[in-house]
């Protein structure tokens, strides 16, 4: 019984990972530098999923994320 839960838990897993994906077409940028096709976390209102961000792997590359999700100033006034 065990052995079920944790398979199903890691099928939801993956499951979730893939659906939190989109896929980016090639495209041409106005100076002319060809970006290739790829994956990315779908758009949301944080940037603590992103791929790049510490402490993600991107699931696609094997790349460990470096950017500091929050790391501009914060504006008080």
């Amino acid at each position: 019984m065990l052995k079920k839960i944790f398979l199903f838990l890691c099928v939801l897993f993956v499951c979730n990972s893939v659906i939190a994906a989109t896929y980016v077409k090639p495209y041409v940028t106005k100076n002319g530098k060809v970006v290739s096709g790829h994956y990315r976390s779908k758009a949301n209102k944080t940037k603590l999923d992103n791929y790049s961000t510490k402490g993600n792997v991107n699931p696609y590359t094997k790349k460990k994320g470096t950017t500091k999700p929050y790391s501009h100033k914060i504006k008080i006034h």
